[in-house]
């Protein structure tokens, strides 16, 4: 099923709500949304009727690039390589776009697509921790629901109490700490 097409003011008012909610940072408020992007309260409601609906619409684009770098790892012979890349394009999802993190994590979506798309993106994380675990590349005792709260977590801890220049370095050292507590 296809969207309808919007008018031309209509689709220039959605990029318009869109670009200005990409520089809010979460938890979005629509009224504010409204505002920076010079739009009535009422357009942003007609576009996006929940805070959720906008968030996930901001995060989809990294969520479908994770999901062609998951799709892309499945086809590595390395099962370890493949996990830890995708580990990586995880973490740094989250850190390029904030409304990543809380729509991944998200036990429930507002938007149909958003639920196939990260339902997709889950099963193929699971397909690639089972791959390393077979390979005994990553412990046996690590679950899926462990990399999803892991991957949170470096982020988390890289960007609380941390200067925008510090993230970079501290991101990369927490990956490492977690990746090798991962390694079986």
């Amino acid at each position: 099923m296809t969207s309808p097409r919007l008018r031309k003011d209509a689709a220039q008012n959605w990029q318009q709500i869109v670009d200005a909610a990409r520089q809010c940072t979460p938890p979005l408020r629509l009224n504010e949304v409204a505002r920076a992007a010079s739009v009535g309260v009422a357009t942003v409601y007609r576009h996006f009727p929940t805070p959720e609906a906008l968030l996930e619409t901001l995060a989809r684009p990294h969520l479908e690039e994770m999901t062609a770098h998951a799709e892309r790892a499945l086809g590595s012979d390395d099962a370890w390589d493949a996990f830890r890349g995708f580990f990586v394009a995880g973490i740094d999802a989250q850190l390029g776009d904030a409304s990543v993190q809380p729509v991944f994590a998200a036990s429930a979506h507002v938007l149909p697509e958003t639920t196939g798309l990260v339902t997709r993106l889950h099963a193929l994380a699971s397909e690639l921790l089972d791959r390393a675990r077979a390979a005994g590349a990553v412990r046996p005792d690590v679950t899926h629901a462990d990399v999803t709260r892991l991957m949170c977590g470096v982020v988390y801890a890289a960007t609380v109490h941390a200067t925008a220049d510090e993230r970079p370095a501290l991101t990369r050292h927490y990956l490492d700490v977690v990746l090798r507590g991962l390694r079986a």
